[in-house]
């Protein structure tokens, strides 16, 4: 479905992505992990189209996405839920839901996802659904983004920082959404640095330092390779 070969990008004069090389299949849950600055976020904003590509090529579904806008990238069946959440804060829940809504690239079938359909994944969001998106809390606006990308009926859902700075019991929430969402056959990319929750679901991983894929492997590899942690995922 996604493929990334020989990714480079850079931010003015300074080069951040070198050599960035992975695949995700229809239905594959894949994770990027690294330390923090190594290229996780760049290299989201380059597939989407936020970010120009200096080197590489990016293709989904055999079609390449290089030098596209990041709107032309969306419509060819890509939800991004971006690092920080990026509600819409003067809009209520149903309004940030609808806003951007679409039936999805697959116009043949009926879309998978509804205001109904987001409602029953988060019922929160459904109690919440008259407040503006700066009432919410941190969990329930990335209950929000995730219920937004989704409402674009994506092929392929990417979350940058699934749960960066959210309570436990709210990061758990998180996880069975997307525990669900494999179980759909959802493809999805992720970035997080809850390694041992993302070995519970995750298909395969790939690790980035500085910018260069240095280690990929199935769960079962990165459970069973504790230096894979010790030398890249650490801090």
């Amino acid at each position: 479905m996604l493929s990334v070969r020989d990714l480079q990008a850079a931010y003015g004069p300074a080069k951040v992505l070198f050599d960035i090389s992975f695949e995700i299949g229809a239905g594959e849950v894949v994770t990027l992990l690294g330390r923090n600055g190594m290229g996780k976020t760049t290299t989201i904003k380059t597939i989407i189209g936020l970010l120009p590509a200096t080197g590489g090529s990016v293709s989904f579904n055999d079609r390449p996405l290089a030098g596209q806008p990041a709107y032309r990238v969306a419509r060819q069946g890509i939800g991004l839920v971006p690092e920080g959440r990026q509600v819409f804060p003067n809009l209520t829940v149903e309004e940030n839901l609808v806003a951007t809504a679409s039936p999805g690239p697959d116009r043949s079938k009926a879309p998978r996802w509804s205001l109904p359909d987001v409602y029953a994944l988060f019922p929160r969001l459904k109690e919440r659904r008259g407040n503006l998106g700066n009432q919410l809390s941190g969990g329930e606006q990335q209950m929000l983004a995730i219920g937004r990308a989704l409402m674009t009926n994506p092929r392929l859902l990417m979350l940058d920082e699934a749960t960066e700075g959210l309570a436990p019991l709210i990061r758990e929430e998180i996880w069975t959404c997307l525990r669900q969402l494999k179980n759909e056959q959802q493809a999805i990319l992720v970035v997080d640095k809850n390694v041992d929750a993302l070995t519970s679901f995750a298909d395969r991983h790939v690790v980035i330092e500085k910018g260069v894929v240095v280690w990929t492997g199935t769960s079962q590899d990165l459970r069973s390779d504790p230096s894979v942690k010790d030398r890249f995922l650490h801090v």
